[in-house]
């Protein structure tokens, strides 16, 4: 098949110690060469774009997910241009995909580059384009995953086989892996990986992925790039209250239903006060210097405010958060339940965790049961360092009016798995974006699409950004 495989979909899970080869780009051109990426692998990203959104991988939580043919689809491009990728499996159709290729300088760590196959689900029925149709249209490339996160696994494909193509070699090894299960966390995905095949990534120092990167406009001659520095830590949890059971026309004085509600309604409704890391005060200082707005202190939300549609998500960024997104009670309507249950969906700040936990545990009262669906670190690191001057770098030759600038992500990434063996992890998914577009409302949102000719910039400035790093 001109891969390597861990597991065939119909096995269980093995173990063992796959090792993906040290494989050799043409040594033709020497490192320091630095050619223009073509035309061909600009046009590339945009098919294999398209060929991923197609491919149906969602992830419906609960390990209901199958990432296999997207994981195929990708090594096939790999092995093409005379990779050895392994694919690896943690439980049958969760697939993931690694591969290595060798630098100039065997004394450099390598860089991991690491992206998602799957995706969270969307409904046909609520977007003006079919969600996994792949479609151009207006300009932009419409579907689920088109910017989360299939849009950088292509970039990343069309930029590594035109290096392979044209005989150039990225200064420092590169490892790739395309993983599954990230929309669910990460379980049988980059974690399950780091847990058990850590070897594939121990050498690895730094990282890129997803939602950095991308402009912000300030004007026609400032842009600011936001590279991810730093992410909020994840809690989703479950909580329960039990109660006495009966009939819906007696008087229910322990209903489970209305003490749960109660509870939902005191942590859904509640601020958690403001607390400004290192990552956020810069990005709010050079937000405030580039936009000629004071930016003030006792004030932060009012500031945040001028940002336009990036305001949810920076909003977000300065304090913890707990949103309730899923309840569940009884069967009949007139049987008062035993039991009641929801979902909450918890982000705290780094160095918040401790204080988050107390708060949470304050506002839901002593009469729920609290069970952690997924918990996971938050994560920041320094705005500085080569790395961090080759996104620069690579971000300014291709748009003049590039100013980069870090922010720390709402969300979470994989980056919290690989930053377990000690990987300094970024955001960095070079996007050039139209001013007018809602870049974080087509995360996870209807009619996510992305403009064609960001990718195109994208595949430019990875190349660049490699050749640099």
């Amino acid at each position: 098949m001109g891969w390597q495989t861990g597991l065939m979909a119909s096995n269980p899970p093995v173990s063992g110690d796959p090792s993906p080869s040290r494989q050799q780009a043409p040594s033709s051109v020497a490192a320091s060469s630095v050619a223009a990426v073509s035309t061909t692998a600009q046009d590339e990203a945009v098919e294999i774009c398209r060929d991923l959104v197609r491919i149906d991988s969602v992830n419906r939580g609960n390990g209901d997910g199958n990432e296999r043919a997207a994981a195929e689809y990708v090594a096939a491009k790999l092995a093409e241009v005379g990779l050895e990728p392994t694919l690896l499996e943690s439980a049958p159709g969760r697939t993931s995909v690694i591969t290595r290729i060798e630098g100039s300088d065997p004394r450099r760590p390598p860089l991991l580059i690491h992206g998602h196959l799957d995706v969270v689900p969307a409904d046909p029925a609520d977007w003006r384009v079919h969600p996994f149709s792949g479609e151009i249209v207006d300009g932009s490339l419409w579907g689920r995953g088109a910017v989360d996160m299939k849009d950088m696994d292509a970039m990343t494909l069309a930029v590594v086989r035109d290096l392979l193509r044209s005989g150039r070699r990225p200064p420092r090894d590169l490892v790739l892996a395309f993983v599954a299960d990230e929309e669910a966390g990460g379980t049988l995905g980059a974690r399950w990986l780091v847990d058990n095949h850590p070897q594939l990534f121990a050498d690895c120092t730094e990282a890129i992925s997803e939602v950095g990167g991308f402009s912000y406009t300030v004007s026609d001659d400032l842009r600011l790039y936001l590279i991810e520095t730093a992410q909020k830590g994840i809690a989703w949890m479950k909580l329960t209250v039990t109660g006495r059971a009966g009939h819906g026309s007696m008087t229910s004085d322990d209903n489970a239903v209305t003490a749960l509600c109660e509870a939902i309604v005191r942590l859904g409704r509640h601020r958690f006060p403001i607390v400004v890391t290192p990552t956020v005060r810069t990005f709010l200082d050079s937000v405030g210097e580039a936009l000629g707005i004071e930016v003030d202190a006792d004030d932060l939300e009012t500031t945040i405010a001028k940002l336009g549609p990036i305001a949810r998500m920076i909003g977000a960024t300065i304090r913890n958060t707990a949103n309730p997104t899923q309840l569940n009670a009884g069967e009949k309507v007139n049987v008062v339940p035993g039991e009641a249950t929801a979902h909450v969906d918890g982000r705290f700040l780094p160095g918040q965790e401790e204080e988050f936990l107390r708060q949470i545990d304050e506002l839901i009262g002593p009469a729920v049961r609290r069970d952690w669906v997924v918990f996971d670190q938050a994560l920041e690191t320094g705005f500085d360092g080569p790395l961090v001057d080759a996104m620069a770098g690579a971000l300014k030759a291709e748009d003049p009016a590039a100013r980069v600038v870090p922010y720390m992500l709402s969300g979470g990434t994989d980056a919290k798995s690989f930053s377990r063996l000690g990987i300094r992890c970024f955001g960095f998914s070079p996007l050039l974006l139209p001013p007018d577009l809602d870049f974080a409302g087509m995360f996870h949102g209807v009619d996510e699409r992305v403009p064609v000719e960001s990718l195109r910039f994208g595949v430019r400035v990875l190349d660049r950004f490699l050749a640099a790093s």
